[in-house]
């Protein structure tokens, strides 16, 4: 039981920013799911650098959700991206 309550968190919806959305799809959705589809994102258009698959060569679109079209490693991107998600609104 204390397993479903320490992935809950991931599992919640969030609301993606409209950048990010260009890319992953309008939210909500669960942390997770975003991830998913940032990494089919990238895989889809080859951004992993040739030299080191850790670090990520952003195209226009993520260059505008990370902030830079500079290589960023893939740990430094997460936290980046943390940024364009929000908890959605209660009703």
């Amino acid at each position: 039981m204390a397993r479903d309550k320490k992935n809950s968190a991931f599992m919640k919806p969030v609301q993606v920013s409209d950048a990010l959305a260009e890319i992953v799809g309008r939210g909500p959705m669960a942390r997770t799911e975003v991830t998913k589809k940032l990494w089919d994102y990238i895989k889809k258009n080859k951004l992993q650098s040739h030299d080191n698959k850790r670090n990520i060569v952003p195209d226009q679109k993520l260059a505008k959700v990370l902030g830079s079209s500079q290589q960023i490693d893939m740990f430094k991107m997460t936290s980046k991206i943390s940024k364009h998600l929000t908890a959605p609104a209660s009703r």
